[in-house]
């Protein structure tokens, strides 16, 4: 996008995913709580971390689900092919 002084503006675009959520069968994993990962983690040597963030973005949607993630811009119409944030299943998976 381009300002007043006709220059290039970095954007981010961004999606409502609740129109999506609405109509999504809900995946039913419960995730652990902070206090008993923790415990298990008291008294250990070695710890280990992940980049969770980096991790997000490589996860594939399947061929037939990507047409749920289709959004247009002012630019053109997109459709994600790794899993984004907000999805609601995508924690559970991502676990």
């Amino acid at each position: 996008m381009k300002n007043q002084h006709d220059e290039l503006v970095p954007t981010r675009t961004q999606k409502n995913w609740q129109e999506t959520k609405l109509v999504t069968r809900k995946d039913h994993f419960p995730l652990p709580f902070i206090d008993q990962v923790l415990e298990k983690l008291a008294g250990k040597s070695h710890y280990y971390f992940l980049d969770g963030f980096s991790r997000y973005m490589q996860i594939h949607i399947a061929l037939e689900g990507q047409d749920k993630t289709t959004f247009t811009c002012p630019f053109s119409t997109f459709a994600y092919i790794r899993m984004p944030f907000g999805l609601c299943n995508a924690l559970s998976i991502f676990q």
